[in-house]
């Protein structure tokens, strides 16, 4: 099977997702080309340059492919293409799959899979996990649900291509989304702490690059990361310049688990708390440059300007002169 993406915005993630399914295709015996189709062809420009070939919709990226990727931004451009494919009818349709790599709604997830589920395509929900370096780089982790025979047909792309890893939690199609806001969760709750005791260093007089050692030392790994991307100032990114993770999809995937919580039972505080911020962090910042896209890690500045410091650091400062 000839797999293809389609992706409405080819941003960071798309893009670099994209380009990998490309080199794949290009060793295979025979080589291969994947198609693809974006509102803004000229995003696809990277994709052109290695054999890929462009297409005016999402419905002819369809047909001409058995496995379609899509990367979108959210619930309603995932349910709008999905519609959209939908409406070419069964007879065009049946015996395609087709992966979401989206973070939308695990219920959105649902509605979906039943939509395509009529006209005969199976629908596999695998939300990727990681920032744009790793999509660029191969290394992100999907979740995985959906029909057994589709995600060990799609498993060689998720796992070897476009990824480090996947995992699979069987056919329930919401569980990939459950579990994907669920890390969501865990990693906007790290890095709310780590930016409140970035905050904390830096008006006790301790010094953030004192507490950045203490991190590295004890809590290598993710949590150094994630205290890097303050220090450095890759929270506020220079003007023009796309983050490693958008602030707005960061408050999109987060609220779907505080809906989650809130359809349950339960509660996440820390996780409705660093919303709040991430909230506040935009609004603050859209008032003087309206142009200039902040990371899912801002929460650090608004947590800087209600302790009586700059939005940005010094990092920043010098960057940006």
């Amino acid at each position: 099977m000839q797999p293809s993406l389609h992706d409405t915005g080819l941003g960071s993630m798309g893009l670099g997702m994209a380009i990998n399914l490309q080199k794949h295709l290009s060793t295979s015996n025979p080589p291969g080309s994947l198609h693809f189709t974006n509102r803004t062809i000229s995003r696809g420009g990277p994709l052109l340059e290695i054999g890929s070939v462009s297409c005016a919709s999402a419905s002819e990226v369809v047909l001409k492919s058995d496995i379609t990727f899509i990367s979108l931004s959210d619930d309603a451009a995932v349910e709008s293409v999905i519609t959209g494919i939908c409406g070419l009818g069964s007879s065009k349709l049946k015996g395609k799959i087709i992966v979401d790599t989206t973070t939308i709604h695990p219920d959105t997830s649902f509605s979906v899979s039943q939509k395509l589920e009529e006209v005969g395509v199976q629908f596999v929900a695998a939300p990727a996990s990681g920032a744009s370096p790793l999509a660029r780089s191969g290394e992100l982790l999907f979740i995985v649900s959906g029909p057994d025979t589709a995600t060990s047909t799609v498993a060689p792309f998720l796992k070897s291509v476009m990824g480090r890893d996947a995992k699979f939690l069987g056919e329930d199609i919401r569980k990939a989304g459950l579990m994907k806001t669920t890390g969501n969760f865990l990693t906007a709750a790290f890095m709310e702490v780590i930016a409140e005791a970035h905050v904390f260093a830096e008006k006790t007089g301790l010094g953030s690059n004192v507490l950045e050692a203490l991190i590295e030392a004890d809590y290598p790994g993710k949590p150094f990361t994630m205290s890097k991307r303050l220090t450095s100032g890759s929270y506020m990114p220079a003007a023009g310049e796309r983050p490693m993770s958008d602030v707005t999809l960061a408050i999109k995937d987060i609220s779907h688990g505080i809906s989650c919580a809130e359809a349950s039972g339960t509660s996440l505080p820390i996780a409705e708390l660093a919303v709040a911020h991430l909230k506040e962090s935009k609004a603050f910042v859209d008032k003087s440059d309206r142009i200039r896209a902040l990371d899912s890690s801002s929460m650090y500045g608004i947590l800087r300007v209600k302790a009586g410091l700059e939005f940005g650091n010094q990092a920043v400062k010098e960057r940006d002169g």
